[in-house]
């Protein structure tokens, strides 16, 4: 998780706007991620990789929301800790059996919720 913690803080301090930020990290989840779905036949090598970013990135959003001295709304934390927990738990199913159709569901959460925070449709 290190890693995942290093990159938020180097681009946290590029970007002003944390929202921006946490956007933009979602996006280049759900890229890496749509990458290995579109190469799965030739090359899945970057599958454990790709899962791994994800997950790392998505329990830094868990520890966080889950913090008693969150700012957010305890409804929109609970929302959010269990998509956390649904990517979670998708990926240990991915990893179990892959499948690059199983990919979509991850890419589609990272896609809508980077959206969200950057008040897209």
């Amino acid at each position: 998780m290190h890693s995942a913690a290093k990159a938020y803080g180097q681009v946290a301090q590029q970007i002003a706007n944390p929202r921006e930020l946490e956007a933009r990290l979602l996006l280049k989840a759900a890229a890496r991620l749509q990458h290995v779905r579109e190469d799965w036949e030739k090359d899945r090598s970057d599958l454990a990789d790709a899962l791994l970013y994800n997950r790392k990135l998505w329990t830094v959003f868990l520890t966080s929301v889950t913090s008693a001295d969150h700012e957010m709304p305890a409804a929109i934390r609970q929302n959010i800790a269990n998509l956390g927990l649904f990517v979670m738990n998708h990926t240990i199913e991915i990893s179990r059996d892959p499948r690059p159709e199983a990919l979509g569901a991850l890419i589609n959460i990272n896609r809508e919720i980077a959206a969200g925070l950057l008040g897209q449709p």
